[in-house]
């Protein structure tokens, strides 16, 4: 019996110290509130500053194409498309001579989106996407090689516009 008794005694010290080391726990909470500003933005790259047409015969050459132009387009708009223009300053100079712009075209390839035009002074669209993200693509110019064309190294600067809603 006093085993028994020292047996129930033990379990009910275990069973009452178990019980105060609950109800001594205690526990607490607290909130975060996470904030993050996204905005519209855009970052354009070329893989060369300038492009050079080499001199060719117009009879075996009537065009003449340049080195292929990487362009990489990273957006994140609000709404709207992406578009990406392109313009010239004016016609391709040499001192008083000039080559039409008519005469510079190019083609695009890439990702979906890169439209091939023809060059003017005023926007013309090389490309225009509808979703946010990267997109990558090849610009090629060509140049009509004509007869015509007075000698010199003719120039012309290009305006890329990236617009970002």
């Amino acid at each position: 019996m006093k085993t028994t008794i020292r047996i129930l005694l033990a379990a009910g010290v275990i069973v009452g110290l178990t019980a105060m080391d609950a109800a001594a726990q205690v526990t607490d909470s607290a909130t975060l509130t996470v904030n993050a500003s996204v905005s519209s933005r855009a970052k354009l790259t070329l893989d060369a500053a300038s492009i050079t047409f080499a001199d060719a015969d117009p009879d075996t050459f009537p065009t003449i194409t340049a080195t292929a132009l990487n362009v990489t387009v990273k957006a994140r708009k609000a709404s709207g498309n992406v578009t990406l223009a392109v313009a010239a300053d004016g016609p391709l100079t040499s001192g008083s001579d000039t080559i039409a712009l008519t005469k510079l075209t190019w083609t695009a390839g890439g990702d979906p989106g890169f439209v091939g035009g023809t060059m003017a002074t005023t926007d013309q669209s090389l490309a225009a996407f509808t979703a946010s993200g990267n997109f990558a693509g090849t610009q090629t110019y060509v140049l009509a090689n004509d007869w015509t064309y007075a000698t010199g190294n003719y120039t012309a600067t290009i305006t890329y516009t990236l617009t970002v809603p």
